[in-house]
């Protein structure tokens, strides 16, 4: 559900970390410990792994100890803020093939939705996963998504071409998003100027989603929570 996600999607090169989405019932949690003591992977910070952490919206941070694997970050999350259920997120995954291995992977609109963080780094992987998709179809001619696009292309231009090419998906998307609405206006510089204040906006709420989860981190390292 993370930068390797968008490795496999073609909006990054390469990324040190496994983040992943998992279902946090006991059965699961319990292979999930036995594939974590497999990888030789230590948890390096709280809260601990487990469901009551997870469904709170906590990340569960490991560094992987096994020498095929030394040094690899694995965070394990089962509910990011602003995105869908497990069971949804399931229903809409993408799954691949790579080296004979299935690989489940984040739906590129919930991989766009969960990277609206307050992290610099998500932002332009946002905008790489939306125009490799977008650009895929161009180039390709695969099946057009322009709803996808509206909601979440965060590059001027395209955003003015792709609302002049798909008119009535513009409309609907314009409700929600203002962006989407100066786009079908043509004018480039008020939709940056909105795209700026959506990112603004997000990093915000993102921020506020955190802070309560960062005091109960805090009062777990410092022993006051069970």
């Amino acid at each position: 559900m993370g930068g390797q996600a968008c490795v496999f999607y073609g909006a990054a090169e390469f990324s040190r970390d496994l983040d992943l989405l998992i279902l946090a019932d006991e059965a699961n949690l319990e292979r999930l410990k036995a594939a974590l003591a497999d990888l030789e992977a230590d948890r390096i910070a709280v809260p601990d792994l487990k469901s009551e952490f997870l469904d709170r919206g906590h990340a569960v941070h490991f560094r992987c100890q096994r020498p095929d694997v030394a040094g690899l970050r694995v965070d394990v999350m089962s509910a990011p803020r602003g995105v869908a259920s497990f069971e949804e997120l399931w229903e809409r995954r993408t799954t691949i093939e790579s080296d004979g291995e299935t690989i489940d992977l984040l739906s590129a609109e919930d991989l766009a939705t969960a990277k609206r963080t307050q992290r610099d780094k998500d932002w332009p992987m946002i905008r790489r996963l939306v125009e490799q998709d977008y650009f895929r179809w161009r180039d390709h001619g695969e099946e057009p998504d322009p709803g996808f696009w509206l909601r979440h292309l965060r590059t001027p231009d395209l955003l003015v071409s792709v609302a002049a090419e798909f008119p009535e998906a513009a409309r609907e998307a314009a409700q929600t998003r203002p962006a989407v609405a100066a786009a079908i206006g043509g004018g480039s510089a008020e939709v940056q100027r909105l795209l700026v204040e959506e990112e603004a906006c997000e990093r915000a709420a993102d921020a506020e989603y955190w802070r309560p989860l960062r005091q109960e981190l805090e009062e777990l390292r410092r022993g006051r929570r069970p």
